[in-house]
């Protein structure tokens, strides 16, 4: 029997499709059309694998060319449902089992079976020769995962993030052709909810050993989506072809074209002078502007993703007090009305509603405050030292003006905030003594707090890994979160958390709820999902 999760979310969403035209058989002439979607960026590694893009782009992405075993409800609310997979049940706490559906087909013609799915999650393509640990002992994987393919190494982010993902994966067991078995070394209640986020994507085993090295594989890799690469120019396209035996009916669009455009004003103009049939990424300010065209319509809202600002305690912001006394001093009412005209909201922290009965009620962000700000501020002895703020140009919607509506907020409490912008994500993570502040964002990317307090900040996150922050307590508590089936002490857990990582010892605070907005022809039949994911199956087109 199917055991389905009542609400999975992955983080991120836009939309995209193009003009209305007949289907035709497959024998007759092709009539689809090709599509071409602006995007601020195309990728942000120059690579596909979704294990190295984990970012907002890469989940944007991450819908066309590849899919998990547990899939996500893009027409919905992004509630878990088959894909890969039609059904999963659990055998215990630490196992999972799980039905492939048969005769789905990868680019290369190949049908997907329980051996690609054991191949995604083993060492060749996930852990690679350091394997994942818990609580400091090494896990043993099964003979599964024996086989090493020496000749095509990770790159040495990639095993971290596997970690991140799968923090206690111990082995993937082929049942026969078409189930397979998701064993845990430790129990975990979230594991349906890990197999259904980016991350967890099916490859096709015999695609990867053909490909040269990790980086020719990783610019085209071999999946199962309604669209397969082309070609990927980084910096510049993204060019993907309708998969004709896509398991889920022939995709609407024979050619899907993302064109890197990273000026908001080029989008908007592009897309009404008939260049582009879509545009992402659209500031609310320029909504009625677009829409003051009969032939033109905006899609989109409020996504599983907040924006936040992300603190470095080891240089000028080592004091908790400094850190807390930057988010008092953060009008986040202000910035949602100004810059956002109200499309957003401010959340209840790092939580989304999505949580259900995890969820803290009565939690709230630091309210805006200048004058315990101010105190905070004395209370810590600073002395007026520059503290830079690392700042790209408009990665994120808003992030330029919001960065500067932030540095004056800051001023205003007493805040030496420096403005230095950087070019990629490469320069903001430099570490150099003066790295203090930077943008983020968080998504929850399945329906449970480990996806985003924990996965993010917590011993195996991102904000660790980059040596930015950590603290004792958060990374003995994160453990709990990913091991406990006690539900009752797993929100308990949470709530610490929060504290800790809020107030206590910031780690981060958090702006608002992200929102993403997609600009369209009108006479495109189309709908946005409520992620960065753009959903360009048959079923929502025309």
């Amino acid at each position: 029997m199917t055991q389905i999760s009542r609400r999975g979310a992955i983080g991120l969403a836009a939309s995209a499709s193009a003009a209305v035209l007949p289907r035709v058989a497959i024998g007759q002439s092709d009539t689809r059309p090709t599509i071409t979607v602006a995007v601020q960026k195309v990728s942000i590694t120059n690579a596909l694998d979704l294990l190295r893009e984990q970012s907002n782009v890469g989940t944007r992405l991450s819908a066309f060319f590849t899919e998990r075993l547990i899939g996500l409800n893009y027409q919905g609310a992004l509630e878990q449902k088959p894909s890969l997979a039609t059904e999963w049940r659990r055998i215990d706490d630490k196992t999972v089992e799980l039905k492939l559906r048969p005769g789905v087909k990868f680019h290369n013609g190949d049908e997907m079976t329980a051996e690609d799915v054991a191949f995604t999650f083993g060492p060749e393509h996930m852990f690679g020769a350091t394997r994942p640990t818990v609580q400091g002992q090494t896990l043993a994987l099964s003979s599964v995962f024996q086989t090493i393919n020496k000749s095509k190494e990770l790159p040495p982010e990639v095993p971290p993030v596997a970690r991140r993902l799968f923090p206690a994966l111990d082995r993937v067991e082929i049942v026969d052709k078409y189930t397979v078995r998701f064993v845990n070394a430790t129990p975990d209640v979230t594991l349906e909810g890990r197999l259904s986020a980016t991350g967890g994507e099916i490859i096709s085993r015999r695609g990867y050993n053909e490909a040269a090295s990790w980086l020719e594989y990783s610019r085209k890799p071999v999946g199962t989506g309604p669209y397969k690469v082309r070609e990927l120019r980084p910096d510049s396209m993204l060019i993907l072809d309708a998969h004709d035996e896509y398991w889920g009916g022939r995709p609407p669009i024979k050619t899907l074209r993302l064109v890197e455009v990273p000026e908001v004003s080029s989008r908007i103009n592009g897309l009404l002078s008939g260049e582009f049939q879509f545009a992402c990424d659209m500031p609310p300010d320029q909504i009625s502007t677009i829409e003051r065209n009969a032939g033109f319509e905006v899609l989109g809202g409020t996504i599983p993703n907040h924006r936040i600002m992300a603190f470095d305690k080891n240089n000028m912001l080592r004091d908790p007090r400094l850190r807390l006394a930057m988010a008092h001093a953060i009008d986040r009412k202000a910035i949602v009305e100004s810059l956002w005209a109200g499309r957003t909201v401010v959340p209840a922290g790092l939580q989304w509603p999505f949580f259900d009965t995890m969820f803290i009620q009565g939690w709230t962000v630091p309210e805006f405050d200048l004058a315990r700000a101010r105190e905070l501020i004395k209370a810590s002895g600073y002395k007026g030292d520059p503290i830079e703020y690392r700042l790209q140009n408009n990665y994120y919607t808003n992030q330029t003006a919001t960065g500067q509506v932030l540095a004056e907020m800051w001023q205003q409490a007493g805040l030496n905030v420096q403005i230095q912008m950087k070019e990629n994500w490469s320069q903001v993570f430099e570490k150099t003594p003066g790295r203090a502040v930077r943008d983020w964002s968080n998504s929850a990317t399945f329906n449970d707090p480990v996806s985003s307090i924990v996965s993010q900040h917590g011993p195996n996150g991102e904000q660790q890994q980059r040596g930015e922050w950590t603290n004792a307590e958060v990374n003995q508590l994160s453990t709990v979160m990913e091991t406990s089936t006690d539900r009752a002490l797993r929100k308990k857990t949470f709530a610490r958390l929060l504290e800790i990582c809020e107030r206590e010892d910031p780690a981060y605070t958090v702006l608002h709820q992200n929102a993403t907005f997609t600009a369209k022809r009108k006479d495109i039949k189309w709908k946005a999902a409520p992620t960065f994911a753009m959903d360009f199956r048959a079923g929502n087109w025309g």
